[in-house]
C-alpha cells in the first residue's frame, strides 16, 4: 500500500510530481508495428496537504466510454484545487481499443483478465504491468469505471467484496442504488489490488459505445462522495452531500433466451420483478414458434440486452436478488428520479 509522505515527490515512470503540482504524463506502453508509440496518459493531481492516494481508471475495455466522460468532468471541477492527498486519473487505459471502438487490444486479449501482466509480454500484458506497478502500487484506494458490454446496458451499480469493511464503507458512500457482492476474478485489476490490500470499487453503468447521462452524473457524484468520505475533498453542498439510500445484493442471475429468435423485452434495468413474471417474449421471424422468458426469482433488473435478436442461451435480463425486493425497487426508483432531474 502506498504511503504519502507528502513532502516527497511521487515517481511515476520517468516523471516526478511534487505536492501542489498537477501534471499530465504520457507513459510508454509499447511500440506498434507501424513504429508509432502506444502511450497511456495519466493525470496526476497532488494537493498541498497530505491525504490518501486514489486512482481512477476508465476504458480498461476500450469501448466502455462513460467512465472517460466521468473522469473528464471530475478533472474540470474547481473543487480539486482544495484536494488533500493525490489523485491518479487515467481516463483511457486502453487507448488502442478506445481509438478503434474495441473492447480489446491489438492481440485480442481482455486486459481485465491479464493483471498483473509482464513488462516483456504481449501488448496487453505490458499494459497490465504498467497499470499494476505505476498506478495501483502507488495508491491506497481505487475506483474502476465500466459499462455493460456491447448491446448490454447496466443499471448504475457498485461491485466489490462487501465482506471487506473498507470496501463496503466506500461503496455505501458512493451512493449507487445497488451494491452487488462480487467475487474476485482471476487476472482482474481488482484481484491484483486486493492482493496488495488496496480496496477497489468497480462502478458499472450504461452500455458500451454510448453516453448515458444518468450514469455519468451518478458516477461523478459518487466519486466526489468517496473522495469526501476519505477526507480528500469537502463534502458536496446540497443533495450531493447528503446520505443516500443503497441496497446490497449478494446474489444475481442472468436469465437466458429459451430459443433463438427476435426478442421483445417487457422489463428494463431498474424494474422490480416477481418470480414467474414474464420478462420477454422470443419468437422466430415468422411468428410460428415462440416462448416467454419468465423470472426465476423476485428482484430488481440490473442489466438487460439491448439487441432484439438472440440465439438460444444468450443472456437477456440480469436480476439481482434481495430479501425485500420491494424496498430495493423503491431505492432504485428514487435514484432514477433524483438523477433525471439533475442538470449536467
Amino acid at each position: 500500500m502506498a504511503v504519502d509522505t507528502h513532502r516527497a515527490p511521487i515517481e511515476i515512470g520517468e516523471y516526478k510530481v511534487r505536492p501542489g503540482e498537477r501534471r499530465l504524463l504520457d507513459l510508454r506502453v509499447a511500440d506498434l508495428y507501424t513504429h508509432a508509440q502506444l502511450t497511456m496518459p495519466v493525470h496526476v493531481i497532488r494537493g498541498r496537504r497530505p491525504g490518501p492516494t486514489v486512482f481512477l481508471t476508465g476504458a480498461v475495455h476500450g469501448d466502455e466510454i462513460n467512465g472517460v466522460e466521468i473522469i473528464r468532468r471530475l478533472l474540470a471541477l474547481k473543487t480539486l484545487r482544495g484536494l488533500r492527498g493525490t489523485l491518479l486519473a487515467v481516463p483511457v487505459v486502453n487507448v488502442h481499443g478506445f481509438i478503434h471502438h474495441s473492447r480489446y487490444l491489438p492481440d485480442r486479449r481482455d486486459l481485465n483478465r491479464n493483471f498483473p501482466g509482464q513488462a516483456r509480454g504481449s501488448v496487453t500484458s505490458r499494459l497490465a504491468s504498467l497499470v499494476s506497478h505505476e498506478i495501483i502500487d502507488r495508491a491506497d484506494y481505487g475506483i474502476d469505471l465500466h459499462t455493460g458490454a456491447i448491446h448490454r446496458s447496466n443499471l448504475p451499480q457498485i461491485r466489490g467484496d462487501t465482506d471487506n469493511p473498507e470496501v463496503l464503507r466506500l461503496a455505501q458512500a458512493f451512493g449507487a442504488p445497488v451494491i452487488l457482492h462480487s467475487r474476485l476474478r482471476d487476472g482482474s485489476m481488482r484481484e491484483y489490488a486486493a492482493e496488495q490490500d488496496i480496496p477497489v470499487l468497480v462502478y458499472e453503468a450504461g452500455e458500451a459505445l454510448r453516453f448515458d447521462e444518468v450514469s455519468i452524473r451518478a458516477g461523478l457524484r459518487g466519486i466526489r462522495r468517496v473522495l469526501s468520505e476519505l477526507g480528500m475533498l469537502r463534502r458536496p453542498s446540497g443533495t450531493g452531500g447528503r446520505a443516500v439510500e443503497t441496497v446490497i445484493s449478494r446474489h444475481s442471475t442472468w436469465v437466458r433466451a429459451p430459443i433463438s429468435g427476435m426478442v421483445r423485452l417487457r422489463v428494463y434495468s431498474g424494474a422490480s420483478v416477481r418470480k414467474g413474471q414474464r420478462l420477454a417474449s422470443v419468437s422466430d421471424p415468422f411468428g410460428e414458434v415462440g416462448e416467454d422468458l419468465l423470472a426465476p426469482c423476485s428482484g430488481v433488473v440490473i442489466g438487460h440486452c439491448t439487441l432484439p435478436l438472440a440465439h438460444e442461451g444468450e443472456a437477456l435480463v440480469h436480476i439481482a436478488r434481495f430479501d425485500d425486493h420491494r424496498e430495493a425497487s423503491g431505492v432504485v426508483e428514487g435514484f432514477q428520479l433524483e438523477h433525471e432531474q439533475i442538470a449536467p
